[in-house]
């Protein structure tokens, strides 16, 4: 298990609640959802993005952690840009949200695939990056879904991807709890 990830499961962990949270939002009030989406949506992937770059900075490690800080750097970008154009149609936040998915699920399935054997619950990330690949790729072929139906899909990929995510974070939580409770003579 890399040892930075375990260090970092609460970001990993805060990404998965974020996502349930907005997933349960989304669900409950879809009419206000469908209004605020813009807004929401750009802070999901400002905050989303803001923790992906979080769990993945460590200056000496391999690429799979640049590739989660090049996805996290990717969510910020889309979540300002988001933030300071409001006014977008509908049709340019289907692509924009699209787009978003498509790139950060590239990047998180990338970085899965080439975790190498150190990193055992990479499934958990490339299931992720798999599902936002999906996510991005009907929106982008379907653009003419409606809004509401918009709100339940991106609501439908947030739940799952938070639940994955939330997850992760608790099982290298479970690991780096275990690897600081070892033998009394090996502590260090």
């Amino acid at each position: 298990m890399n040892a930075t990830l375990s260090l970092r499961w609460w970001a990993i962990a805060i990404r998965g609640a974020v996502a349930i949270a907005f997933a349960v939002l989304a669900f409950l009030i879809p009419i206000a959802a469908l209004l605020g989406l813009t807004l929401v949506f750009a802070a999901y992937a400002l905050v989303d993005g803001i923790f992906a770059i979080v769990a993945g900075i460590h200056p000496t490690d391999g690429r799979r952690h640049w590739l989660l800080v090049l996805g996290g750097v990717a969510g910020v970008v889309v979540g300002v840009v988001t933030l300071f154009v409001p006014g977008l149609t509908a049709l340019l936040l289907v692509a924009f949200i699209g787009w978003w998915a498509l790139i950060t699920g590239g990047f998180e399935l990338v970085g899965a695939v080439t975790g190498g054997s150190v990193m055992q619950h990479r499934w958990a990330i490339a299931f992720n990056g798999v599902l936002s690949i999906a996510m991005g790729l009907i929106i982008l072929v379907f653009p003419a879904v409606g809004a509401v139906t918009l709100v339940y899909v991106v609501a439908f990929y947030a739940l799952i991807s938070g639940v994955a995510l939330l997850v992760l974070g608790f099982q290298l939580r479970s690991r780096h709890t275990a690897s600081l409770s070892g033998p009394v003579g090996q502590r260090g």
